[in-house]
C-alpha cells in the first residue's frame, strides 16, 4: 500500500492537472464555468490531441464565448476564428457549428444553466450521462470527460474514475478498482483521474510516474 500511496502522490505531481485547470476554467458549481467545462469536453470528444482541444478551448474562452449566450451570439465564423487560433483545424468547422447548436439546445431547455441538468438528473449518474449526450458532439467519450472533471463540484459524481481511468492505473502498477483508487486519492478524484487518463495516453508520462511501468 505504502508503494501505491507514493505512485498516486507521484502521479498527482507529474501528471495531476485537470483539463479544466489546465484551460484556465476555474472550475466551481456556476452556469459559466460548468459550461466552459461542456465545451471543453466537446472539444476533447475529437480525435485530435488534448493540448490542442485545450488551447482552441482556451481561445474561444478568450473570446467572451464563456456562456450559452456569448456562444450563441458569435457568429459562426467568429467561432471558426477562435477555433483555429488553437489550431484546432481539422474539425474547426463542423465544431463550430456543434457548439452554436449547444448553445441553443441549453439555453432553451435549461436556460443556459447546467445546474438544471442536474437537477433533472436528480442523483442518477447515468441519467446524467444520457442528458449530456443530448448535447450535439458530446457522446460517451465527453460524457465521461465531463464527469471526470465535473466530481470536483459535484459529490454525487464522486469516484468518478471510468475505463480510461483505470487503464492508466494498470499501467502505472495502481489497482485497476474504483474504490481503492478513491482511497489512495482521498480529496484528490478528480486530480488523479486525469493524471491517470494522460497516463493511458502517453507512455512517456507514465514511465515518469512509474519506471517499470
Amino acid at each position: 500500500m505504502t508503494d501505491q500511496k507514493q505512485i498516486a502522490r507521484r502521479l498527482l505531481d507529474v501528471a495531476g492537472d485537470t483539463y479544466a485547470s489546465q484551460a484556465g476554467i476555474r472550475l466551481a458549481d456556476k452556469p459559466s464555468p460548468l459550461y466552459q467545462l461542456l465545451v471543453l469536453s466537446v472539444l476533447l470528444s475529437t480525435r485530435i490531441k488534448a493540448d490542442i482541444a485545450v488551447a482552441a478551448g482556451r481561445e474561444l474562452f478568450k473570446a467572451t464565448m464563456k456562456t450559452p449566450r456569448k456562444m450563441l451570439d458569435a457568429t459562426w465564423q467568429q467561432r471558426v476564428d477562435a477555433l483555429g487560433k488553437g489550431h484546432y483545424v481539422r474539425y474547426d468547422e463542423s465544431t463550430a457549428t456543434a457548439l452554436g447548436e449547444g448553445a441553443e439546445l441549453l439555453l432553451d431547455k435549461y436556460n443556459g444553466d447546467l445546474r438544471k441538468l442536474r437537477e433533472a438528473a436528480d442523483g442518477d449518474v447515468g441519467k446524467l450521462r444520457e442528458l449530456l449526450q443530448e448535447v450535439p458532439r458530446l457522446g460517451p467519450v465527453g460524457a465521461d470527460i465531463f464527469c471526470r472533471e465535473a466530481q470536483e463540484v459535484w459529490p454525487e459524481l464522486r469516484p468518478y474514475l471510468d475505463r480510461k481511468a483505470l487503464d492508466g492505473a494498470d499501467k502505472v502498477g495502481l489497482p485497476a478498482d474504483v474504490r481503492q483508487l478513491a482511497r489512495l486519492a482521498g480529496d484528490n478524484v478528480a486530480r488523479l483521474a486525469a493524471g491517470l487518463v494522460r497516463v493511458s495516453l502517453d507512455k512517456g508520462l507514465a514511465k515518469e510516474v512509474h519506471p517499470a511501468a
